[in-house]
């Protein structure tokens, strides 16, 4: 099982989504962001509720309790995250949804979702 871990600024929409969505797929996922919001966005838990995954205890967490090395894959989602103290690995560079529509926090997740596809083809031709 892979071991990843999604990076972003707020840990609120893009990570969150990716999160849950990785944990559905088995991977071993976990979030977090450089700047943590104060909340998950409603309308990225009512996106993964709506799939059937709990997101009743997700809460933004801060980069600076996770260790790369901890991990398989460190994936930023975007927004020109820098973190000096931990190795990226990809950047999905997806625009972040935050503040606006659901059918936004959709598109996004669908990406989301093929581009974790694209990880378990990927990790399963290793």
């Amino acid at each position: 099982m892979m071991k990843v871990l999604f990076v972003c600024v707020g840990n609120s929409c893009r990570s969150q989504m990716a999160e849950g969505l990785a944990r559905e797929m088995g991977f071993d996922a976990s979030s977090a962001g450089t700047h943590p919001a104060n909340e998950v966005a409603i309308n990225a838990k009512r996106f993964l509720e709506g799939r059937g995954i709990d997101a009743s205890n997700m809460v933004p967490k801060n980069v600076d309790q996770f260790k790369a090395e901890d991990f398989d894959k460190v994936i930023s989602m975007g927004c020109g995250v820098h973190c000096p103290v931990m190795r990226i690995d990809e950047d999905w560079e997806l625009e972040d949804p935050v503040g606006q529509a659901y059918e936004v926090y959709e598109a996004t997740a669908a990406e989301i979702e093929r581009r974790l596809n694209l990880l378990v083809a990927h990790s399963s031709s290793d």
